[in-house]
């Protein structure tokens, strides 16, 4: 996947409102990306462990699973999504609160 270009920002630096709000959104795209890669290892766990990922050039197979070592690779996935719907719940009040900022910002 290809990484997003965030401007250089150096301590001592003036940002403007328009800026701010720039980096901001930035940023939100940035960890709803992350989170998306997340779930994706997470789908991918699941489809090796249970043999459906297609071969890759990597020698590693799945070994025969028992139902409480699926059980417990699914409880994995389980709460690493739970993690994530949290973040996701932050990430839409962090999107609230600089849509808020943008109705504020004088109009020219």
């Amino acid at each position: 996947m290809s990484q997003a270009n965030i401007p250089n920002i150096s301590p001592v630096t003036s940002i403007k409102t328009d800026q701010t709000v720039t980096l901001l959104l930035a940023s939100i795209a940035l960890e709803e990306l992350a989170l998306a890669h997340v779930i994706n290892a997470e789908a991918e766990k699941l489809q090796f462990a249970l043999g459906k990922l297609k071969p890759t050039k990597t020698k590693l197979s799945p070994k025969k699973l028992s139902a409480s070592n699926l059980f417990a690779i699914n409880a994995s996935a389980e709460r690493i999504l739970q993690d994530v719907i949290k973040k996701e719940m932050l990430l839409q009040f962090k999107l609230e609160n600089v849509l808020d900022l943008m109705d504020m910002k004088p109009q020219p």
